[in-house]
């Protein structure tokens, strides 16, 4: 499948603009995550893109993401691109096993929690973001409290990197890197 295909079905079943922009956000962390490791950042990109397509019309954890699976097969998604979007949820009916399985489950929550840093920001600009106020946001559970904290630790952990010295850098140098897509520049 081609980007502009995965586009193509983001538009068709996401409504919302900030989920779209939150897919937007995962698709560049793993693309920066793809890069590190070696790997095709199209591939990577291409199940961060597509995560989250389904959760309007499957807005449950029992339905979400194994219900969008057979859409995604249906427009020609390879099998392993399905297996690691499977891999993502709460619920999921596959282990995250692979480096692409386990990058796309610690950027997802901590894609919103930096965008959640920036929007409160005077600024509303994501180069202004440093990473000593994601930690202090990180810490109060009160903010952005639908952020699941715990799901970006365990992730950083399978990957073997440090939550703070690389996980959370390069995770927001992929969102200002496209500060502009994303609706993070400014006002």
């Amino acid at each position: 499948m081609e980007r502009n295909q995965a586009w193509e079905i983001v538009c068709e079943f996401v409504q919302s603009d900030s989920l779209r922009k939150h897919m937007l956000s995962v698709e560049f962390a793993m693309r920066a995550y793809a890069q590190h490791y070696g790997e095709d950042p199209d591939s990577w990109g291409l199940v961060g893109l597509l995560h989250d397509f389904d959760w309007e019309i499957h807005p449950t954890l029992e339905q979400h993401p194994m219900d969008g699976a057979p859409i995604l097969r249906e427009r020609g998604l390879g099998e392993e691109e399905i297996r690691t979007i499977l891999s993502h949820g709460p619920l999921a009916e596959h282990d995250r096993t692979t480096l692409r399985d386990k990058a796309l489950y610690a950027v997802d929550e901590l894609t919103g929690l930096i965008t959640a840093v920036t929007l409160v920001r005077p600024s509303k600009n994501i180069q202004d973001v440093e990473l000593k106020s994601i930690r202090k946001k990180w810490r109060d559970k009160t903010f952005a409290a639908g952020v699941n904290r715990e799901d970006t630790e365990r992730g950083a952990e399978s990957l073997n990197v440090d939550l703070w010295e690389f996980h959370v850098p390069l995770v927001l140098k992929a969102m200002q890197d496209h500060a502009q897509e994303l609706g993070l520049s400014g006002v």
